[in-house]
């Protein structure tokens, strides 16, 4: 597929399963996460992977933020099985570090794209992932099991396997639709 074809025909395949990403693809997909613009050379990304058992741990992780917010049964069950909704799970975080030239949303941006360049990248080789947030990405319980640190902030769960059927195929838009020339 080359670069064109792939940009344009991308779309997030939320039903998936095994196989995920073997040793081969992932390297190729975390490749691809740290070439993406990051101004000053900062690398203000971290990559938390999930599979396996982990996929587990991470539900555990979720199951114990609700606990701690009061939530019902209904919401335990649904968080805890979350995971389990691919046979990998990246957890793509942004690790803003101080800079007198590069600011904070720079540093998210860069993270941002690192989680898109990833999901790119699977997608080039025959996998399929989407992208998901929610509360999880926010909640400071979260982020505390994931050891992760005041001014991390979880930009998205990145769900990989194999598309478990084809996804519709998206309407075309156009992108001069939401150009404005000067």
């Amino acid at each position: 597929m080359d670069a064109i074809e792939l940009l344009l025909t991308r779309q997030s395949s939320p039903r998936l399963v095994e196989p995920g990403p073997d040793e081969t693809q992932l390297k190729n997909i975390l490749d691809a996460a740290v070439r993406v613009p990051d101004h000053g050379g900062l690398q203000p990304w971290e990559f938390i992977i999930a599979q396996g058992d982990g996929l587990s741990r991470l539900g555990e992780v979720f199951l114990n933020a609700v606990i701690e917010n009061g939530a019902d049964e209904t919401l335990q069950g649904k968080v805890k099985g979350m995971p389990l909704r691919a046979p990998m799970v990246i957890v793509v975080v942004a690790k803003p570090k101080p800079h007198p030239k590069v600011p904070e949303l720079e540093q998210l941006l860069a993270a941002g794209c690192a989680a898109m360049a990833m999901q790119q990248a699977a997608f080039a080789q025959g996998l399929g992932g989407i992208w998901r947030t929610g509360d999880m990405a926010f909640d400071k319980h979260v982020h505390r099991q994931l050891g992760l640190g005041g001014s991390d902030q979880i930009v998205g769960f990145l769900y990989l396997g194999t598309p478990a059927v084809k996804a519709p195929i998206k309407a075309s838009r156009e992108g001069s639709h939401f150009v404005r020339y000067l």
